[in-house]
């Protein structure tokens, strides 16, 4: 394991690593990461989807983590309670990035397991996930007692717009 702190941010907190943040969307996309960006990835289109994702943390709407070491962000992952009145139980994983700097180093894992437990701590006991088909992100999840509940050929134009991959749907139960 790296020399990597994990931290759930306050709104305010998260703020303050709002270029940190969005150097690592950034540098995700760019680096083939399948979140939801084709290339080229300009810092223009990470910051317009930063802000928004900040402000729905300062609405309490979701949760961030980060994988820090000294003022360098290398990770992040985003706990999302289901709005659903019948689903209080429920939360999405979302937006698992690992700097390519700090790759095979644990950093998913830790954040991953920060993440499920809060989500334990504040009362909700299954979590849901996509990731893209045949990736490490679809590895890490089943390692860590993850269930696969289904695969949907087609589902994004991967990052360098050239195909359509598939997404691989999880879920685990705390």
């Amino acid at each position: 394991m790296s020399a990597h702190a994990i931290h759930l941010l306050t709104p305010h907190e998260a703020w303050t690593r709002r270029d940190g943040l969005i150097d690592l969307l950034v540098d995700s996309v760019e680096g083939g990461a399948s979140v939801n960006f084709v290339w080229p990835m300009m810092r223009a289109k990470a910051e317009a989807w930063w802000d928004g994702t900040l402000a729905s943390h300062a609405r309490g709407e979701r949760l961030i983590f980060t994988a820090e070491a000294g003022d360098r962000i290398d990770g992040t992952v985003q706990l999302i309670p289901a709005p659903q009145e019948n689903q209080a139980f429920r939360a999405d994983i979302a937006k698992m990035l690992v700097h390519r700097r700090a790759r095979c180093q644990g950093l998913g894992a830790a954040l991953l397991l920060a993440a499920e437990h809060e989500a334990q701590r504040i009362g909700h006991t299954l979590l849901t996930l996509d990731t893209a088909t045949g990736g490490a992100g679809e590895r890490l999840y089943a390692r860590l007692g993850w269930t696969k509940f289904g695969e949907v050929p087609g589902y994004a134009t991967n990052p360098d717009n050239s195909t359509r991959d598939g997404a691989s749907f999880f879920y685990k139960t705390l």
